[in-house]
């Protein structure tokens, strides 16, 4: 029997649905054990998040991005894929996969998976025959193992250091039992780096992209698509040899040339299906000019803006960001795209007021003024979905929902939370499962008695989607509202069509196309000034006469102008 795979509505896109429907899409990342749990193990599924699409529909978005599901270990949340065909049983079935996609296809929502090719999981079937064959496996070229150095070969092989912190190597234990090869994981030791020199790795991943297009899914987002290709040699990294995903530079393992050769070859394969199949990079690379490279035109069709997610609230350098971004991707043709936040990082609501101390990204998170967070996140959000391009939205951030800054050690599952140095291991704070209905744990994320994974608040249940609903003043409705918006004004989304207005210092002002204009004040006072039109949509109150409009600290206006 052949499945039937039902494509996307028109209706819902729009007549332009066919032609370049990512240039503008607002895409909504689930992170699939934290969004809806459909059998009671307190972990969010695969037929959990099928039954919830009509929300997502409602809320107004034009894609989803599913974090991995695959059939793993779990010692990365899923980035450590033991099998990149089979769903791990605690999401669901491969016939779950196939009927989410064909739900999501005919409500108009597009499907986007995560694929993770930079390394896969020491499970995986490859990396455990190497191990179990030894030296001389021909299975070990698909890897990075490499002899030690010191007299004894006790020492690793270079001075490279795993992002989640000590040494990027790990010694294995050869079939006879002596110490062996050393083999390289940039992230935890359960994650070996694929050697992408090997054209057997090449083969591999062309094959898991066929096998995920021919079931349906209308993209992929690309995990550590900077990290594929390492420097010849695998040299020493010197002076630096500690580094952040947030903030890598000039390295030896990242953002090398080669990489650009990989994703050609993916684009031709994207290309041979119909609707327009995606790839976005998550690539992390010193300045937004590298970071364009992995959208020319031959390439991949989009990449996150981590310089902009980084950037402090301020006006000069949000201009600034805003600016740099349009121009480096107007260079090789792609879209901009936004983001605020993701399951690596503190959400927007906590993390933009941590800004002007130093840590914009937000890697430790601290105590803020939950009404001051939410009043800033509020005006984030309005700014993002007025600039021209794609917006990715993470699940909760349309409910306000805040870091959770207070998990107990023992329910942590980041694994760079128990390791000395690296990525500071709090990942888990903004991975907590979301509430939709009721007044106690576990909110309706699942059965009542099903609790979740990791502890939600006690004071959630007024950020539910049950207590938003309905409520004009909510961060539920603005969400939709501005989605609504944006969906049916032709001035929003893929148009290049930004102009910068005249502004009072703190005060950000540009229109979009001659029908739309964004005005955001990032002080913190109120400002003053003629008012440009009626006003469309705001992140909160403000204040209008006649002429003039006064403009509260971070709030944001849309105008009618």
């Amino acid at each position: 029997m052949t499945d039937q795979l039902i494509a996307p509505s028109a209706e819902h896109h729009g007549a332009a649905a066919s032609v370049s429907w990512w240039r503008d899409a607002v895409i909504y990342q689930i992170y699939p054990r934290s969004f809806a749990d459909s059998d009671g193990d307190g972990i969010g599924d695969l037929p959990g998040i099928r039954s919830r699409l009509p929300y997502l529909r409602e809320l107004g978005v034009d894609a989803v991005w599913l974090s991995p599901f695959y059939a793993s270990p779990q010692a990365d949340a899923g980035y450590d894929v033991a099998d990149y065909r089979t769903v791990d049983p605690m999401f669901g079935t491969l016939a779950d996969a196939r009927a989410l996609i064909g739900d999501a296809h005919g409500l108009g929502l597009r499907v986007i998976v995560d694929l993770v090719p930079n390394h896969s999981s020491d499970q995986h079937e490859w990396f455990r025959r190497a191990l179990t064959e030894g030296p001389g496996s021909p299975l070990r070229a698909r890897y990075h193992f490499r002899p030690g150095q010191g007299a004894d070969g006790e020492l690793p092989p270079n001075d490279w250091q795993s992002i989640f912190g000590g040494p990027a190597w790990t010694r294995t234990t050869d079939p006879d039992g002596t110490p062996g090869d050393w083999y390289l994981h940039l992230f935890a030791p359960q994650q070996p780096d694929f050697n992408w020199d090997h054209p057997a790795v090449a083969d591999e991943f062309r094959t898991i992209l066929r096998f995920w297009l021919d079931l349906g899914v209308d993209g992929f987002r690309i995990d550590v698509a900077h990290g594929l290709v390492k420097a010849a040699g695998l040299p020493d990294v010197g002076a630096k040899t500690e580094w952040h995903l947030l903030d890598v530079g000039v390295s030896p393992c990242f953002d090398r040339d080669g990489v650009h050769d990989i994703y050609r070859s993916w684009r031709t394969i994207l290309d041979e299906y119909p609707g327009e199949r995606i790839a976005v990079a998550e690539a992390w690379a010193p300045t937004l000019d590298r970071v364009a490279n992995y959208v020319r035109p031959d390439e991949l069709h989009q990449a996150f803006n981590f310089s902009y997610l980084g950037t402090a609230w301020d006006a000069a350098a949000q201009r600034r960001v805003i600016n740099e971004s349009l121009t480096a991707m107007r260079q090789v043709g792609a879209p901009a795209t936004w983001t605020l936040s993701n399951h690596d990082v503190v959400r927007h609501t906590t993390r933009l007021l941590q800004s002007d101390e130093g840590d914009v990204a937000g890697r430790k998170p601290a105590e803020v003024d939950p009404v001051a967070g939410l009043r800033r996140a509020r005006a984030a959000t309005l700014l993002l979905l007025a600039l021209p391009g794609s917006a990715y939205l993470y699940q909760g951030e349309e409910l306000g929902l805040p870091e959770v800054i207070d998990l107990p050690a023992e329910v942590r599952q980041d694994p760079a939370f128990h390791r000395a140095t690296g990525q500071d291991g709090y990942r888990d704070g903004c991975r907590v499962p979301i509430p939709w209905e009721g007044d106690r744990a576990p909110y309706g994320f699942g059965p009542p008695d099903g609790g979740s994974w990791l502890p939600q608040p006690q004071n959630w249940a007024n950020l539910s989607v049950a207590a938003q609903q309905g409520d004009p003043a909510s961060t539920l409705e603005l969400y939709r509202a501005a989605l609504a918006l944006r969906k049916a004004d032709p001035a929003l989304g893929a148009a290049d069509n930004l102009r910068w207005c005249p502004a009072p210092e703190g005060l950000l002002a540009f229109e979009r196309g001659a029908a739309l204009r964004c005005t955001v004040n990032m002080t913190n006072e109120p400002i003053r000034v003629r008012r440009p039109g009626e006003a469309l949509l705001t992140s909160g109150p403000i204040e209008l006469s006649d002429d003039e409009v006064e403009i509260p600290p971070d709030t944001t206006v849309w105008w009618s102008v």
